[in-house]
């Protein structure tokens, strides 16, 4: 019989294997030069080298499919076999390399696990920072960011290799290393939180032997999950940092003498029709596509949050009260209703904001009261209510947070959707002012351009289907995480 241990290898390979492939046939296709018909050379070696690693990848999962599999066992070809697939992230393979470093780990706990995808992070973000050394200047705050981002990499990677062994470390050391790791988070690395949380939780004598109760210890069992979180860490500590990383002028400056220029180191996305490097318009609009979709979805989660909780519990006259009027308000479309607000109050980012939110806020108390009425039946808000406790406090101590969980999976699922709103309306010339770069203003002016740059308008149309996957494959991580009849 398999061990737990070894399911959970055999899990992540096996989910990784078609990426892999994946990868490996994107880089062919990307090496495919059609005027004149050939090969770029560097990417088509990227692309065999890519190829080579999926094969190894490929028999490293046949190995592990076997029955008779099991991580203790030490095999000579399985160590070559997950060093070389750990080598694959100098060509970009993360892939390849998740199942490397889990394969050679052998033992995954869940702090483990997050200290890989906290390493990802930085290796990306670092990766991405440094096409900065191709333009023609840099910010004056650039290179001290970018030495503070490797030297945090290091010490992350010092976690990484030796985070199994924190139980022989000493009480001090451990003190420190979490407070180090802690303070790391402030470049916006939230993966940085999963990590310390996990290696404070293990460090409780009653821990060892314990099953896995939390959404944190439950959510390594799903990849996708996982893999949207890497992605939504990328881009929050890329936004976090680009302040200091890159020049906002190459985004909103106008340079006439490189209207339209084709992808290049210089220029990795190419420039537009007043000459903004594309790039850095993408990377600063993640500051305001992950913003208004975390606020706008914040809002009603909040408000609604209340007002259903407040219906619910009271019922009667209060419950008609607040959900005829919230009727009202669900019945007008949420876009045609962010629409009119926009066109009445101008375009700008608050009222983008305050137009997504008003719309939301009828579905979320909906769910809220429907939780509420099912939790005020219970026992022990009766035994509450006998105790002599007021409604309020019954309300924020027992009611709300043994009613929330519906609601934070909920936001989760809905923050992709906010994330195409604000795009959409952008697109529409609804959303944030035309200069400001954002992801829909970036996506409206490169549909200008589809038949003779098309790169305009598929580097931020990606951007976008890739953070809603992201948000959503999170969201049916965090349900399923949550959800009784799966665990």
């Amino acid at each position: 019989m398999r061990s737990y241990q070894t399911n959970l290898i055999y899990q992540q390979i096996r989910f990784n294997n078609g990426l892999t492939w994946g990868y490996a046939a994107l880089w062919i296709l990307l090496s495919i030069q059609f005027q004149p018909l050939g090969f770029k050379p560097v990417i088509l070696g990227i692309g065999i080298l890519n190829l080579f690693i999926s094969l190894v990848h490929q028999k490293l999962l046949q190995t592990v499919k076997k029955d008779d599999f099991h991580v203790e066992i030490n095999l000579s070809s399985i160590k070559v076999s997950s060093l070389i697939l750990m080598a694959s992230l100098l060509v970009g393979n993360i892939f390849a390399f998740i199942s490397g470093i889990t394969t050679f780990k052998k033992t995954l706990t869940t702090g483990l696990i997050y200290s890989i995808y906290m390493v990802l992070v930085d290796v990306l973000v670092i990766a991405v920072t440094a096409l900065n050394l191709f333009k023609p200047f840099v910010s004056n705050t650039f290179l001290p960011l970018f030495y503070l981002m490797i030297v945090i990499l290091l010490f992350h990677s010092f976690v990484l290799a030796f985070g199994q062994k924190w139980f022989e470390w000493k009480p001090t050391t451990q003190k420190i290393t979490l407070f180090i790791l802690a303070l790391t988070g402030l470049t916006g690395n939230i993966l940085v939180f999963f990590v310390a949380a996990s290696f404070y939780q293990n460090n409780k004598p009653d821990h060892m032997g314990k099953r896995q109760t939390s959404i944190r210890e439950k959510l390594i069992k799903n990849q996708a999950a996982l893999l949207g979180l890497l992605f939504i860490a990328f881009l929050i500590m890329l936004a976090v940092t680009c302040n200091w990383t890159f020049s906002y002028s190459f985004a909103v400056q106008n340079d006439y003498s490189s209207i339209l220029q084709t992808p290049s180191l210089r220029y990795p996305f190419g420039t537009d029709n007043y000459g903004r490097d594309v790039f850095t318009r993408i990377v600063y609009g993640t500051q305001i596509s992950l913003s208004v979709g975390l606020i706008a979805t914040a809002i009603p989660l909040v408000v609604g949050g209340i007002l259903g909780a407040v219906s619910g519990f009271y019922g009667r006259k209060t419950d008609n009260v607040i959900m005829r009027l919230l009727d009202v308000l669900y019945a007008i479309p949420g876009m045609l209703l962010a629409i009119t607000i926009i066109a009445s109050f101008g375009a700008s980012t608050t009222n983008l904001i305050i137009a997504l939110s008003l719309g939301s806020i009828p579905s979320y108390a909906r769910t809220m009261r429907a939780n509420v009425m099912q939790v005020s039946n219970l026992e022990y808000i009766e035994s509450a209510r006998a105790l002599g406790q007021t409604n309020s406090r019954i309300i924020s101590r027992h009611v709300i947070p043994n009613a929330i969980a519906p609601m934070i999976v909920r936001s989760t699922l809905t923050i992709g959707t906010a994330v195409i709103s604000t795009s959409s309306l952008s697109y529409l010339g609804l959303g944030v002012e035309a200069h400001i770069p954002e992801w829909g203003n970036i996506l409206r002016i490169g549909s200008q351009y589809l038949e003779t740059n098309p790169y305009l308008a598929i580097y931020p149309g990606l951007a976008i289907i890739l953070l809603v996957l992201s948000f959503n494959f999170l969201g049916d991580g965090i349900r399923d995480a949550t959800d009784p009849k799966l665990n």
